[in-house]
């Protein structure tokens, strides 16, 4: 099944007092460029999380952003720094004798000092916290593959579509390619005795010229090609994993085709298949564009 590069996935979970959330978003990128935003206590985690991401998904500029609330009060450690309080209240008398002021230093007022009290984050313990990460990322990866394949159904049916068009096109051109040679002759024979008049026409050298315009007007081969290519296209579609920058290939090839037939028209209908043809490539290859 081919899937797009194109998904988001969130999950949110809860343990150990601990709540986390997780964001995936996933766009078009010609390589894998994974990005993963989280707190900086949790960065010893991150290369778990890259290749468990990586299992996932092989293509896609990716964006993963972890976010980690506590929703316990016992998250939050108090710590007192009594030497500063010491170095405080000694200064203060000091200053309060030498000016004949009163010591009246209340315990409101020195907690309000710098460097007196100072507030943490008790230390997470990533062992822990580990199980419950992965399972979250787990669950928004799940839901970034489900879009992503959903969308590459949507794809595949619209390529499908179009490589029938492409056929379609192909057996026009099978059909007009037979009577241009025969066209040619006539309008050749037209114009011989329009310019020569009475003299006979000699049929070696009409014969030559006919040979050598079908051989250059010859498209047989780029449509036999071209059907090959839709092939091809069909069987890719059908394929497991990463296909598209195989599939980006074949439109490279199939584009080639086109334009060969196209160098080779002498009649409006095939210089007008030959259009329609590039516009389906070009149209396909957008889409391409978007396959894993």
């Amino acid at each position: 099944m081919i899937k797009s590069m194109t998904g988001y996935g969130r999950c949110e979970t809860e343990a150990h007092n601990r709540k986390v959330n997780i964001e995936i978003s996933c766009v078009n990128h010609r390589y894998c460029e994974l990005s993963i935003r989280m707190p900086k206590g949790l960065t010893p985690l991150e290369e778990q999380m890259r290749k468990k991401v990586k299992t996932f998904i092989s293509r896609g500029k990716v964006e993963v952003n972890l976010f980690m609330t506590s929703v316990s009060e016992d998250d939050v450690e108090v710590v007192v720094n009594e030497g500063a309080c010491t170095a405080y209240v000694e200064a203060l008398r000091q200053i309060g004798n030498k000016l004949g002021l009163e010591d009246n230093i209340g315990l409101a007022e020195l907690m309000r000092l710098n460097d007196v009290i100072s507030i943490h984050k008790k230390a997470s313990d990533l062992e822990d916290l580990w199980p419950m990460i992965e399972a979250a990322l787990d669950s928004a990866l799940q839901s970034v593959m489900s879009m992503r394949e959903k969308e590459g159904m949507a794809l595949k049916e619209d390529l499908t579509l179009k490589a029938s068009r492409i056929l379609e096109v192909v057996k026009m051109l099978e059909q007009v390619s037979d009577q241009v040679v025969q066209g040619y002759k006539v309008k050749l024979e037209d114009r011989i005795h329009k310019l020569l008049e009475e003299i006979p026409i000699d049929e070696a050298r009409l014969a030559t010229e006919l040979a050598l315009f079908a051989d250059r007007a010859a498209i047989d081969e780029e449509l036999t090609r071209m059907r090959s290519h839709v092939d091809q296209l069909q069987a890719i579609l059908e394929e497991e994993g990463s296909v598209g920058r195989k599939l980006d290939f074949l439109m490279q090839e199939m584009n080639r085709e086109a334009n060969t037939i196209a160098s080779k028209a002498s009649e409006y209908q095939i210089t007008s298949c030959a259009v329609e043809l590039k516009t389906e490539i070009e149209k396909m290859r957008e889409q391409i564009q978007n396959i894993e």
